[in-house]
């Protein structure tokens, strides 16, 4: 263990220069005491590193010295190797240098673990995309992508659900989802990031001149993580009751609709509707909900709330409306 954390800190030294020790500690998971201790003996083990005391110190390599040591252990190496989408990459416009990098990584491996890396590509392949959906096909992708690498500005003219505007964003980073391109950015002149769907940007003003400063210790993981939480939360704010057979439990399992089961309601001392289950999900409206839950049929029976019912009932109407006859025969030409 001792031995894996050693090479780690080499290693994050190598890759991001000056680090704290509170920083390594956090990442290693140990004490700052711990990481001083190993600090030594990397140092008596001969690696020239030195550090620095006060505000925007810390421990660093000396310049131009670097390890080609890289100690990936087998499972780390399939994890790397897994790690390059092609499908994505090539969205970006580095198909080719994710294919080149792909190769130099495999060729620097030892023999086993490149017999390992052939066979994971063999075995395993990751599809980001959802089932019956296209997939986001955003005009500006390269152009966005090409701005968050430099770091600068960029002008859009966006259309959300308010409608469509101007906007001056600076662009953090980049996100996948269920084969839509996200960009996570902050809006000049108001507080914190947003997410923004790259399919819906209208027109592109341009990547401006000017860079901007990246928020210091931004984790896009852990940003994208609280704001698609508190996106869900907002948009989600209508709770809903409903019975769910046996069969419209599996529907919505294979759909997954996130749902929490609940006891059953108890009426005159039996359960009502044996076997079926009672549950609560979350719509983003009526109308939303309405439509969501009619894909189920008669699987699923809406408890509350009222206006639910009453949607489902008007569309249902609707629906028996345009097959009550039979459709015209289609003429032969």
């Amino acid at each position: 263990m001792q031995a894996s954390r050693l090479l780690s800190i080499l290693m994050l030294l190598q890759a991001r220069g000056r680090m704290t020790a509170a920083s390594l500690a956090e990442i290693a998971q140990v004490s700052q005491r711990t990481i001083l201790r190993d600090i030594d003996q990397l140092s008596a083990a001969g690696v020239p590193l030195w550090g620095e005391r006060g505000r925007g110190g810390g421990f660093q390599l000396q310049a131009g010295w670097s390890t080609q040591l890289t100690g990936m252990t087998e499972d780390e190496a399939n994890a790397l190797l897994l790690a390059g989408l092609p499908g994505p990459a090539t969205d970006l416009g580095l198909g080719a240098a994710a294919a080149s990098a792909r190769l130099k990584l495999v060729a620097s491996l030892p023999g086993a673990l490149r017999e390992q890396a052939a066979r994971v590509g063999e075995r395993l392949h990751v599809d980001p995309g959802d089932w019956y959906r296209a997939r986001d096909r955003p005009r500006f992708l390269r152009e966005v992508a090409d701005a968050v690498w430099r770091g600068r500005r960029l002008q859009v003219r966006y259309e959300s659900w308010r409608g469509a505007s101007t906007r001056e964003l600076e662009p953090l980073g980049l996100v996948l989802k269920a084969g839509a391109w996200y960009l996570v950015a902050a809006d000049v002149g108001r507080a914190g990031p947003k997410i923004y769907r790259l399919a819906s940007v209208l027109a592109l003003g341009g990547v401006a001149s000017s860079t901007f400063k990246r928020p210091r210790g931004f984790d896009l993981a852990r940003v994208w993580q609280e704001l698609a939480a508190g996106s869900e939360s907002t948009i989600r704010q209508i709770s809903v009751r409903v019975r769910v057979s046996p069969r419209g439990m599996a529907w919505l399992a294979n759909a997954r609709i996130a749902s929490v089961v609940v006891p059953a309601e108890v009426v005159g001392g039996r359960r009502r509707r044996v076997a079926w289950q009672n549950v609560v999900m979350h719509i983003e409206s009526i109308e939303h909900g309405a439509r969501q839950l009619l894909a189920f049929g008669g699987e699923v029976d809406v408890l509350a709330p009222k206006a639910l019912r009453d949607e489902l009932r008007a569309q249902a109407k609707r629906l028996l409306a345009v097959y009550a006859d039979e459709p015209a025969p289609a003429h032969s030409a």
